[in-house]
């Protein structure tokens, strides 16, 4: 099977940190041995500082990587067409993309021949906690897809979703953590302005949320019934919903979701 443990070739094109977080528990897992990872950058410097740092094959000429059977695309947008170019004409392997709002349509027809796959994973992928949306072409075997889905798999949670899903994956799980982390920002700052010391503020913030979000999950809460558990009659978070509620916070945050997934479909 093309990209199985033992054997396995694939190809990186593109090594920036997404890449990476995504390669090394690839590795460590054993779906991949090292000596099989063939990467290319954009700098010879790049490349020198790459491999020293993680003891992998990285280079500059886009070749080595097309060669393998199985090449994971993660080059900036803008830089789509010129990886395009390189990829040599008639190839046959497969193809996984996590370039945000780039069709399978449209990497079917930049790459034809390749079956190709379209992932959206976010940011927290970085730690191990991410959540991942794929989107598989029809010709993608059975085997590459349970293969792929493993992949993702060592850097969080995945969900198969048809392509038309992914736009709103993205606003809620990419877009998202930039506004949760503008919410942590304004909780820090609220409890400064409220006599908290600025890095205890930060720390309590981050442990709030994340006491939260480990609660609603650990015990299938609604948030609504959180929300209410913390809510005593007159009291403190009664007071504090009421200003979030006066400013529209409720509102902002669901309009935030959706132009984000319209910007998406547009960039597409």
């Amino acid at each position: 099977m093309t990209g199985s443990a033992s054997g396995s070739r694939l190809g990186v094109v593109g090594l920036g940190r997404m890449a990476l977080a995504l390669l090394l528990p690839l590795i460590e897992a054993g779906l991949v041995p090292s000596a099989g990872v063939s990467a290319v950058v954009a700098s010879r410097a790049s490349a020198e500082r790459l491999a020293q740092a993680h003891g992998l094959q990285v280079g500059t000429d886009p070749a080595t990587a097309w060669a393998a059977p199985v090449v994971l695309l993660a080059v900036k947008p803008q830089q789509l067409e010129a990886a395009a170019a390189a990829a040599p004409a008639g190839g046959s392997g497969l193809l996984i993309s996590v370039l945000a709002g780039v069709t399978l349509e449209r990497l079917q027809g930049l790459f034809p021949g390749w079956r190709c796959v379209r992932a959206v994973p976010n940011t927290p992928s970085l730690v191990r906690c991410g959540l991942t949306g794929l989107a598989l072409a029809p010709d993608v075997r059975t085997e590459e897809g349970a293969w792929v889905r493993r992949l993702f798999d060592q850097v969080g949670e995945v969900h198969e979703l048809p392509e038309t899903q992914l736009d709103a994956f993205l606003a809620l799980t990419s877009s998202g953590p930039g506004f949760v982390a503008l919410l942590a920002e304004a909780l820090a700052d609220g409890a400064v302005a409220a006599g908290l010391p600025r890095q205890l503020a930060h720390h309590l913030t981050h442990r709030t949320l994340a006491g939260t979000a480990a609660l609603l999950e650990a015990k299938a809460l609604h948030p609504g019934q959180l929300k209410d558990m913390v809510s005593s009659p007159a009291g403190t978070t009664m007071a504090g919903l009421r200003q979030l509620e006066r400013a529209g916070v409720r509102s902002a945050l669901i309009e935030a979701v959706v132009a984000a997934a319209e910007r998406s479909r547009e960039l597409a």
